[in-house]
């Protein structure tokens, strides 16, 4: 994920910024407690496409 790109997108539903977790290929959103997929190098920042965080994902993050 190029850091630039990474540092332009924000969460569609918080407006938050997002974290990029290399081994799972997401964008995590802390704040709106969600996991977009990265496909291909693409985020896919659709709500429908994301995956909910566990809370141990949530609190092991910091």
């Amino acid at each position: 994920m190029d850091a630039k790109l990474l540092e332009l997108l924000v969460c569609p539903i918080t407006k938050g910024p997002l974290r990029y977790d290399r081994e799972r290929q997401e964008l995590v959103s802390r704040s709106a407690r969600l996991a977009y997929p990265v496909r291909d190098g693409i985020p896919v920042l659709l709500e429908n496409e994301a995956r909910a965080l566990e809370d141990e994902e949530i609190e092991g993050s910091s």
